[in-house]
């Protein structure tokens, strides 16, 4: 009967509980709507550092590494960069430039898919960002907490 009692973090899990979807949507609001206003891919990924952070303060490292896995956003990243230069290429298939905005004919001047070419280059460098910085503060997580993420 001498052990010592386990404290469990109980606000800060509660607040990560209830930030994270609200962080993620943000994120991806951000990303989806950056050839309609300030932000774009760039901008709603970096969001990812701040859901990590925020996961990490309210669950721990080794929840937040079992969560977001190293290897599955390092292979996402490399997918994603290559989606982005089939993007580009796709401009010099139809006759134009490399990553000219080529699809600028589909939707309507406001509307969500409206920039052709445009937003799915703006979504696939939010996908690159959210896997490279995802991966890169889960590497920084386990270089703080000395342990191996790899």
């Amino acid at each position: 009967m001498n052990e010592k009692p386990v404290i469990k973090n109980v606000i800060p899990r509660c607040g990560a509980d209830k930030i994270l979807p609200i962080g993620i949507v943000y994120m991806f609001y951000i990303i989806l709507h950056g050839h309609l206003s300030p932000g774009g891919g760039f901008q709603g990924g970096v969001l990812m550092v701040a859901l990590v952070a925020l996961l990490y303060m309210g669950h721990g490292y080794e929840e937040t590494v079992n969560s977001l896995s190293y290897h599955i956003l390092h292979t996402s990243e490399g997918l994603a960069s290559i989606f982005y230069v089939a993007l580009g290429l796709l401009g010099v298939a139809m006759g134009a430039q490399f990553a000219q905005n080529v699809l600028y004919t589909h939707g309507a001047i406001g509307d969500l898919y409206s920039a052709g070419t445009i937003f799915w280059m703006n979504v696939t460098v939010g996908i690159k960002v959210i896997t490279g910085v995802g991966s890169i503060a889960l590497l920084m997580l386990g270089v703080a907490n000395e342990k191996e993420v790899i």
